[in-house]
């Protein structure tokens, strides 16, 4: 299995039988997963997004966002509740305006699962821990 170190983008092997031994990143060492949401920038997100064997769940959101700061307690539980089994990742519109574009990102937050890079599922405002759960089950 490939999964992305969250620190230096290097792409890792790790064997599926090893994701719950900590895995961490062969160039510096970061935890591989680290049951928190990674925060992404324009730079890193589609190497992160594309080249992990694991689903991508990414928190689109912003600093001013009422919704998004509520939600965020949420994704954070979620990432460690999924911990191996899907990624959690945070995308702040303001500091990545390109890649919220390109995804067309019109309301925050806004929640985009992606299976190798590409957008398999999303969803549009706040959400509890059940709900959130009940959407990725069904996705």
């Amino acid at each position: 299995m490939q999964l992305v170190c969250p620190a230096c983008l290097t792409r890792n092997r790790v064997p599926a039988d090893r994701l719950g031994e900590q895995p961490k990143c062969g160039r510096c060492s970061t935890p591989l997963l680290s049951g928190h949401p990674v925060e992404l920038d324009d730079g890193g997100f589609d190497t992160y997004t594309r080249h992990s064997d694991l689903p991508v769940l990414v928190d689109f959101w912003a600093t001013w966002c009422g919704p998004c700061r509520s939600l965020a307690p949420v994704v954070a539980q979620a990432a460690d509740a999924l911990n191996g089994r899907i990624l959690v990742a945070k995308l702040d519109v303001d500091r990545a305006p390109a890649t919220a574009q390109r995804f067309n990102i019109r309301s925050v937050p806004t929640l985009v699962l992606f299976r190798h890079g590409q957008e398999t599922r999303r969803i549009s405002g706040a959400l509890g821990f059940g709900p959130l759960m009940d959407w990725l089950q069904r996705g």
